[in-house]
């Protein structure tokens, strides 16, 4: 199969579309035909490619991951996100829609976070290129990851403390949708994942995009699987970008206590049609992680297509396996990986060696981020 481009409609089978206030509608459907155009634009995609090269450090290595290969049986490949510049993907994303931003004649980004190097990303990218930067996090996101509070502020954004609901991803998200309503004019939202309302699971998807590029370029052949961690699933929608028309099996890995994918229903949150973790009632339910940024309670609607139609497969891990798999890989290879990615490495622990994995599979796995962020929150256990 191939990825759509921009998705008929905003929609990926019975998933996506976009469902705002009427308020919301026009500014949705600009960002759109800004995007398109910036996106066919060589000028554009020229500046990007400059920045992500000189700024952000891409392209980001393949590592092979040499004795927990040993260890397992298996050809494990490490995709380094954590070597970007603020330490993980989301840089990506965020150069991206901050240049169209300012095409757009935006003075100012407002954002959501969860683990914070979303809102690390966006305060960055509004210093370099001199936007002003508004981030909402979630007061028990903000407890355990203070450390990325103190970098965004210093490096010059706001940070807005959320203390409705759980305090965390989701309620950040819809403060942050609220502020963009009330200056939608002035204001871009530099969503940092693959959901919300068209186009901005497309748009996030293809800014991506280039982690799946690189790593199929590097691989030595197409790996057996690919796998990423998923909670709206960003860094997961752009390693499989790369491998989507391959033979790879794509395994995106969720957090068991917010497992929209294996543990939800279609439902709308955010402004998408996707799969969400409900109650009875069709409220959305709270989700619960110990990686910030997998503690939500839906997924990106490409996510839920994939899945519908059996090209992706998803899988949980839990907290106890995913804190055992950042130690391993730690003391394996000499690389401390974010919670977040821990819940990859933790299943590929898991099934080696098993049907789900057998003996001799080659394997590239996304280390979406680096996990100095994560450190204080462990060693003084308040990071679940």
């Amino acid at each position: 199969m191939t990825l759509m481009a921009e998705p008929v409609h905003g929609r990926f089978g019975a998933f996506g579309g976009r469902y705002v206030p009427e308020s919301l509608v026009p500014a949705c459907a600009g960002l759109a035909e800004a995007f398109a155009a910036a996106w066919a634009d060589k000028t554009f995609r020229d500046e990007l490619d400059s920045l992500l090269a000189v700024y952000a450090g891409r392209p980001t290595p393949l590592t092979p991951a040499t004795n927990l290969s040993a260890q397992l049986g298996i050809s494990l490949w490490l995709k380094r996100e954590d070597l970007a510049h603020t330490g993980s993907h989301k840089i990506n994303n965020v150069l991206g829609q901050a240049l169209l931003a300012r095409r757009m004649g935006r003075t100012r980004l407002i954002a959501e976070t969860g683990a914070g190097q979303h809102g690390v990303a966006t305060a960055t990218a509004a210093a370099l290129l001199g936007l002003s930067a508004t981030i909402f996090m979630g007061t028990r996101d903000i407890e355990r990851q203070r450390l990325n509070v103190f970098r965004m502020e210093m490096l010059g954004a706001t940070v807005v403390p959320v203390t409705s609901g759980s305090r965390t991803l989701k309620d950040a998200t819809n403060e942050a949708m609220r502020a963009w309503v009330s200056d939608v004019d002035n204001a871009h939202f530099l969503l940092g994942s693959v959901g919300g309302p068209h186009p901005y699971p497309w748009m996030v998807r293809s800014l991506q995009s280039v982690i799946g590029a690189e790593a199929r370029e590097q691989v030595p052949a197409t790996p057996d699987v690919v796998v990423a961690c998923v909670g709206g699933g960003s860094n997961a929608a752009g390693t499989f970008a790369g491998f989507v028309e391959t033979s790879a099996r794509l395994i995106g890995v969720e957090a068991a206590g917010g497992a929209a994918m294996t543990s939800g229903s279609p439902g709308v949150v955010h402004g998408a049609r996707s799969m969400v973790l409900q109650d009875a009632d069709g409220q959305v339910a709270e989700a619960s992680s110990i990686a910030a940024g997998l503690d939500y309670p839906g997924v990106g609607p490409e996510h839920a297509y994939l899945g519908e139609i059996g090209r992706a497969e998803y899988r949980t891990v839990t907290d106890d396996e995913v804190v055992a798999a950042l130690r391993r890989l730690a003391r394996s290879e000499g690389i401390i990986c974010a919670l977040e990615s821990a819940h990859a490495v933790a299943w590929v622990l898991r099934a080696a060696g098993t049907a789900d994995l057998p003996a001799g599979s080659s394997v590239l796995l996304t280390l979406s981020g680096r996990g100095d962020k994560d450190m204080v929150a462990l060693s003084e256990g308040v990071a679940a």
